[in-house]
């Protein structure tokens, strides 16, 4: 009877595999998670690949660029770094840092606060209007660029858009169908009760959405704020119709575009060097922001 119930107990509910027949679901578990892995690394290269491109290449002279574009620096790297100098003094990068900046924090700051506040309004009233109105946003988003791309153009020269505040009206115009879209579908999985009793509790309209509603919403904020942030600092087709390059408002996209010659030659490490230090900011900015990002697509996703 003993050596029963030891047997029992060294059983611990496990099945004993039978040596030289392995269980095959372990092999086709085994066989997919490789191929999983192969997939993730392939995507890896294809997604970093331009980056290493971009950096390698802006260590070395354009001839080499040239001539062998995948080739590692090596012997030029050092006279390589005149390319960080010549872009800089040709291209008056630091001012068009302060610029792109300056446009980049404004337009998102504008975007969130306000496509939060209406996201919140067309949610919670509901009405024709509304429903029209968020339709509306909806639909903008499937409109191509290149549809409006000369009207807008051509609204901005009439309006005198061509300076960082009208920058921030073109993009609140742009990011806004986006933008109350990810809120909107996070405003309906805040539940009605949390509201109701901050009226009971004396709040108002907009004391209930600044200290409950907001914060609530701090996941998709941020998650809205990375998208277009990203967006804004990389844009270069806006700035340059509208700013151009006649103005001192230049972001970093467009002066990069300034170290291509009349006759269209140009200075590929020079400009390789100015997309790797314009690209630093906004991946910084990304690598401190990016746990936010599935949280709040998540989050907007899970109810309307």
């Amino acid at each position: 009877m003993s050596a029963v119930i030891e047997t029992v107990e060294s059983f611990d509910g496990q099945v004993p595999e039978k040596k030289g027949n392995p269980d095959p679901s372990r092999k086709q578990l085994g066989a997919r998670k490789g191929f999983y892995y192969v997939v993730l690394c392939l995507l890896v290269v294809v997604f970093l690949g331009p980056i290493l491109f971009i950096i390698i290449n802006s260590f070395k002279q354009k001839f080499s660029i040239s001539s062998d574009p995948f080739s590692l620096p090596l012997g030029d790297m050092w006279a390589g770094l005149s390319n960080y100098t010549t872009g800089l003094e040709r291209t008056g990068f630091f001012e068009a840092i302060f610029w792109s900046f300056l446009i980049t924090v404004t337009s998102v700051a504008t975007i969130v606060l306000l496509s939060a506040m209406t996201a919140y309004y067309i949610t919670r009233v509901k009405t024709w209007w509304t429903s029209m109105l968020y339709y509306m946003f909806v639909f903008s988003m499937v409109i191509p660029f290149q549809m409006v791309m000369f009207p807008t153009v051509k609204i901005a020269d009439m309006l005198s858009l061509a300076n960082p505040a009208g920058m921030v009206v073109l993009y609140l115009g742009f990011g806004a169908g986006l933008s109350v879209f990810i809120f909107s579908g996070f405003v309906k999985s805040i539940p009605l009760e949390i509201e109701e009793a901050a009226y009971i509790d004396g709040c108002g309209p907009l004391q209930n959405y600044f200290r409950i509603v907001l914060p609530i919403l701090k996941p998709t904020t941020v998650t809205v704020a990375i998208l277009n942030a990203m967006w804004i600092w990389n844009d270069y087709l806006l700035p340059y119709l509208v700013i151009g390059l006649s103005t001192r408002y230049k972001t970093i996209p467009v002066v990069v575009q300034m170290l291509v010659g009349s006759n269209g030659n140009r200075d590929m490490g020079a400009m390789m060097a100015m997309l790797v230090l314009a690209i630093i900011p906004i991946v910084v900015f990304y690598l401190f922001s990016q746990k936010h990002i599935i949280e709040g697509v998540v989050a907007g996703s899970v109810k309307g």
